[in-house]
């Protein structure tokens, strides 16, 4: 199914609203809900998942209870273009980066980190980060509270 064929009715709003707030809402249940059969919410979901609107579900850590207290962003300067895929591949070796984004503007790569204090933000800047192979230099930015997470609205 092409992603241009998707058409989202009224019941799959229902369906995604009530997983989007809970993955774990069971099927039955929202099937109650619509006055429908669970195997139909299975086959709409079915149909969700394989025109790409659903891309997986997951659980959500709380980082915080891991002892990751500090979110920052970093902006990351190359010297040059072309070092850009091994400064990414680079990037996925280190586990407090939880993000990458190739971006426009000042920067070439835009990064979120997770790390259990400024200590370990400061060590991870200066021995990781910035260590990597065409990196000239870093912008960072602590996030001190996060007032908005949300997923697109239907």
């Amino acid at each position: 199914m092409k992603k241009k064929d998707l058409h989202i009715d009224g019941i799959d709003k229902i369906i995604l609203k009530n997983l989007i707030a809970d993955a774990r809402t069971p099927i039955l249940s929202i099937a109650r809900e619509v006055g429908i059969s669970g195997a139909a919410i299975h086959q709409r979901l079915r149909k969700l998942e394989a025109s790409g609107l659903i891309t997986g579900s997951k659980f959500v850590l709380n980082p915080k209870v891991l002892g990751y207290k500090t979110l920052a962003f970093v902006g990351i300067f190359l010297d040059a273009a072309s070092k850009y895929s091994a400064a990414i591949n680079r990037l996925k070796e280190i586990p407090e980066v939880i993000e990458s984004h190739y971006t426009t503007g000042n920067y070439a790569i835009f990064i979120k980190i997770l790390c259990r204090d400024n200590e370990h933000l400061m060590k991870l800047l200066n021995k990781e980060i910035q260590s990597i192979k065409g990196v000239a230099r870093t912008e960072t930015f602590i996030s001190l509270d996060q007032q908005i997470d949300r997923q697109i609205s239907l």
